[in-house]
């Protein structure tokens, strides 16, 4: 059954470092195509290092890897993806002007798919 969570999709400095060395090498594609969530929800869900969500938004859905947020970096009911070909299929074409869609405090459902 899925469940509601907060998505919030943001910059890496890992994934600042992988683009200098390419957006198809392995350091950024991996920062990118990875969902962080919190250890709480983890352990709740029965979740592990490596199992597939899908999460559906009003403006699509995707499915992803997981992998534990580290410590206390990401409170429970908060997800965090970087800035990608994912997290762009999530987000609306509005820009309110700034040429920037709203990126942040997305209400998603996350499904698991795959352990």
């Amino acid at each position: 059954m899925p469940e509601t969570f907060i998505l919030i999709p943001g910059r890496t400095s890992k994934q600042g470092c992988g683009i200098s060395e390419g957006k198809f090498r392995e350091n950024y594609q991996s920062e990118i195509n990875t969902l962080q969530v919190a250890p709480e929800d983890m352990e709740r869900l029965g979740l592990a290092n490596g199992d597939h969500v899908r999460l559906t938004c009003e403006f699509g859905q995707i499915e992803v890897a997981v992998t534990t947020a580290k410590g206390d970096e990401l409170p429970p009911g908060l997800l965090f993806i970087a800035y990608g070909d994912l997290s762009s299929q999530l987000m609306g074409g509005d820009t309110h002007g700034s040429g920037m869609p709203t990126s942040k405090g997305m209400d998603v459902e996350l499904e698991i798919v795959g352990k």
